[in-house]
């Protein structure tokens, strides 16, 4: 099996295999992404700056880890998934909020 093959979707768009040190960075900076895009739609609340500054700084390492493993697993898929199940989910709410109101 050619390691092509195994590449997940967006280490092979990334062409990681080819490019490792650019691959890896555009990969990080999607995973990182899509995590941040998750969070706000999620689980987001309203804190204080330095609170704030905390959770994306554990963020962008943790996003470092989750990095490497989406070089051959679905990171970013599972991530882009959930980012659209949670941004359908806020839409819904606010919908129905708006017809509770009228």
């Amino acid at each position: 099996m050619d390691i092509q093959e195994r590449l997940s979707f967006f280490a092979a768009l990334y062409r990681v295999d080819e490019n490792p040190e650019a691959g890896m960075w555009y990969l990080y900076l999607t995973v990182l992404g899509l995590c941040i895009l998750v969070y706000q739609l999620g689980f987001a609340k309203k804190l204080p700056l330095l609170k704030n500054v905390v959770i994306y700084a554990v963020m962008a390492l943790g996003c470092t880890l989750l990095s490497f493993f989406a070089v051959f697993l679905p990171m970013g898929e599972a991530l882009v998934i959930a980012s659209l199940v949670l941004g359908i989910y806020r839409i819904r709410l606010r919908n129905s909020r708006k017809e509770e109101q009228a």
